[in-house]
């Protein structure tokens, strides 16, 4: 990772911003302490409705409210 001072990333700002685009990160300090890291923006791919789906359904098969009412558990406070 490259480190850079405040100072000249505020003076080559646009020339940083484009190496991040491809993917570099760099680090940005002032006074030789580390303030900021300049990184590219992670994309998380969406999932398809039909596995998220899944994954809820999933998750619901595993967790059960053991006798319990949604009624009760307001009445205690719970929800």
């Amino acid at each position: 990772m490259t480190t850079i001072g405040a100072y000249e990333a505020k003076t080559h700002f646009s020339k940083l911003v484009e190496r991040v685009a491809r993917g570099e990160r760099i680090t940005v300090t002032r006074h030789g302490i580390p303030v900021m890291t300049l990184q590219p923006v992670s994309t998380n791919p969406r999932m398809p409705p039909k596995d998220v789906i899944a994954a809820i359904k999933d998750f619901r098969k595993e967790r059960r409210l053991e006798g319990l009412s949604i009624r009760e558990m307001i009445e205690e406070g719970r929800l």
